[in-house]
């Protein structure tokens, strides 16, 4: 049975046509994997799964995500970090801070509704794949994620109770019930540019796409690498998200909805 691959025409260009050919029938890709994005087990026989091909100067290495966590894509690495990279792809040393630079960590999104002030709120929720270092710097003060979010605007949540405020300036692209981008400020109030993009438009749910057009806007939480995971249903994703505001790991803002 071919496996439920998807392999995006940037993989394919990397790779080439006979080795991703070999990939959609199984016959170069494992069964079971530990996805690159939210780092627990996928099975590529049951569920939809991206290709992920990291790039450096002279090698790569191809790994799998859900394609519910991230889609088929092409991730520039340097050829020094390629071997850390190796080490967090094959989970040898899933919390190994040798692993991708921060730099190049891929931000992963799930969609789901979460009930807050009695109301199911259509809710994104982003997690990188690896630690966030503040632009310019090596790395080494530590994932800076949360930090940057909370001077970009985003608010701490340490429950989820209420609703978190507005982020004046950012959005959430929704176009034809597939979801496209998330947008911030241009520089020097320019026009939006997109913080995260989908590199194929990501599919929502029915519900969510009309609870998003009820409300008019989206609920944007955000928690370093690690904290949420890849959550099969909607209940174990409250509880992750409920688990991170607890323990301080947890940002939020509601964004406008742009598009339908």
């Amino acid at each position: 049975m071919p496996r439920m691959l998807d392999v995006s025409e940037d993989v394919r260009a990397e790779i080439g046509d006979a080795e991703a050919d070999r990939l959609l029938v199984g016959d170069s890709a494992p069964g079971s994997y530990d996805c690159t994005s939210c780092r627990t087990p996928g099975d590529s026989d049951q569920e939809r799964t991206s290709t992920v091909l990291f790039v450096g100067d002279e090698t790569a290495v191809l790994a799998f995500a859900h394609a519910t966590c991230i889609p088929s894509q092409v991730v520039q690495v340097a050829e020094d970090q390629l071997q850390g990279a190796v080490r967090s792809i094959t989970g040898s040393e899933p919390q190994n801070p040798e692993g991708l630079m921060p730099e190049q960590a891929v931000l992963g999104i799930t969609s789901g509704l979460v009930l807050i002030e009695d109301d199911l709120r259509p809710a994104l929720v982003v997690e990188p794949t690896g630690p966030i270092a503040r632009p310019g710097t090596d790395g080494s003060g530590g994932d800076q994620f949360l930090q940057l979010l909370l001077e970009q605007g985003f608010l701490p949540t340490p429950h989820l109770n209420r609703l978190p405020g507005v982020l004046p300036g950012w959005s959430v692209l929704l176009a034809m019930g597939r979801l496209h981008a998330v947008l911030q400020p241009g520089a020097g109030g320019g026009s939006p540019v997109a913080w995260w993009q989908a590199h194929q438009p990501l599919q929502v749910t029915e519900g969510w796409r009309t609870a998003a057009n009820k409300a008019q806007s989206v609920l944007v939480f955000a928690a370093p690498a690690g904290s949420i995971g890849q959550q099969p249903r909607e209940d174990l994703l409250r509880d992750a998200l409920d688990k991170a505001a607890v323990n301080g790991l947890l940002v939020a803002a509601t964004m406008p909805l742009a598009g339908t």
